[in-house]
């Protein structure tokens, strides 16, 4: 039987993900990561609300050490810039050291000791264009990484790998996620800034589906 722990930051890919595989893969847990980003305290309290809805366990993972060694303006008191879609340069402006890599393998310590049989994360194929740590080949790679890591071998999954945000939010209205959850900004703004990278491609995919409420509820600007 299935059991499974899931990464949640409470941004489109995370949320969405939650919700379409909650049942399928007997979610239990949901994980969230304080690495002193800009943006963690909603990405808390996003993530929260989510596992509210959805009825899942909650814990909030606290790595003061990664803020330490981090120093791109996800963390920093650099600006974080506007956006700069799909770059080299833009990934390396947000970029943090092993952040996916080192959350799964967080997550397979708690499979290891609590029996989940599955780990699942928000990857997407929109990112896995500019983020390597998003792609097939990286999720391949750990999975057999785990098979001689971990004792329960734990499987990890990525149901949007191969989605667009376009897809990622047909996905949710169709499956009635609640998107008015969602946190995909990079800033400490109360709602989205509209303006980052992770606000744009969210915004962007809204428009396309037709989203103009839950537009004006999420972004600062509202439009």
């Amino acid at each position: 039987m299935k059991k499974s722990v899931i990464l949640l930051s409470g941004g489109l890919d995370s949320v969405i993900t939650l919700g379409v595989s909650k049942d399928e893969y007997n979610i239990t847990l949901a994980l969230t990561f304080d690495y002193g980003q800009k943006s963690a305290e909603k990405e808390i309290k996003s993530a929260e609300n989510v596992c509210r809805y959805y009825n899942v366990e909650h814990r909030v993972i606290k790595l003061d050490w990664l803020k330490e060694i981090t120093k791109t303006s996800l963390v920093s008191d650099k600006d974080v810039p506007d956006t700069n879609l799909g770059t080299d340069s833009s990934m390396k402006s947000v970029w943090v050291p092993n952040r996916n890599g080192l959350f799964l393998n967080i997550a397979a310590a708690f499979a290891d000791t609590y029996g989940f049989t599955h780990i699942l994360f928000g990857a997407n194929a929109q990112e896995g264009k500019t983020f390597p740590d998003n792609t097939e080949e990286f999720r391949e790679r750990i999975n057999l990484a785990f098979e001689l890591s971990t004792l329960t071998r734990p499987k990890v999954y990525a149901p949007l790998i191969n989605c667009t945000k376009d897809d990622i939010v047909k996905i949710a209205l169709d499956k009635g996620v609640p998107l008015e959850f969602v946190r995909s900004c990079y800033n400490r703004a109360d709602k989205n800034c509209g303006k980052c990278e992770s606000c744009t491609n969210l915004k962007q995919a809204l428009i396309n589906n037709g989203c103009k409420e839950l537009i004006n509820q999420l972004f600062d600007d509202g439009n």
